[in-house]
């Protein structure tokens, strides 16, 4: 028991509080979270039902979250949710397209046409200008605008 203010708390009963909570915020929140925290709070608890003091118990809890978190978040992260799903806008990234609108990002205006569909575009190289009719090919996807560059000549 320990003294607060006008009340004793048993220690013991704080951590398994703690514990439960965190393990309901990692069951709630996708993604690994509290997980290590929820770990520490057992240890608290171990040492706490052991009858070691307060410092001990915040100690061990402190020790073996940070303990567990140093070495299973690099092999969490790279296990869980390690699979990025392509949007379907991710297969027009290297495809060719024809400027249908002047590309000029100093204007802020441009369009391309790739696959059908019209595509709000800008140019890679920075202030770029790229006329009407270019063959130009994507490089990436920035939001909902096609970030392209002229296609090399042959």
């Amino acid at each position: 028991m320990v003294p607060f203010g006008f009340f004793h708390v048993n220690m013991a009963m704080v951590w398994l509080v703690a514990m439960i909570v965190l393990l309901a915020v990692e069951a709630a929140v996708p993604g690994l979270v509290s997980i290590w925290f929820a770990l520490g709070a057992l240890a608290a608890l171990i040492s706490a039902a052991l009858g070691a003091p307060l410092w001990l118990q915040c100690l061990w809890f402190v020790l073996i979250s940070v303990g567990t978190l140093a070495l299973t978040r690099p092999l969490a992260k790279k296990y869980v949710n390690s699979r990025v799903q392509p949007t379907n806008a991710d297969v027009l990234i290297g495809k060719e397209c024809v400027v249908t609108e002047e590309i000029d990002n100093l204007l802020d205006q441009g369009q391309v046409t790739v696959r059908g569909m019209t595509w709000t575009a800008r140019s890679a190289a920075e202030g770029g200008k790229i006329p009407k009719g270019s063959v130009v090919v994507v490089e990436r996807i920035e939001g909902v605008k096609l970030i392209v560059s002229a296609k090399e000549q042959k």
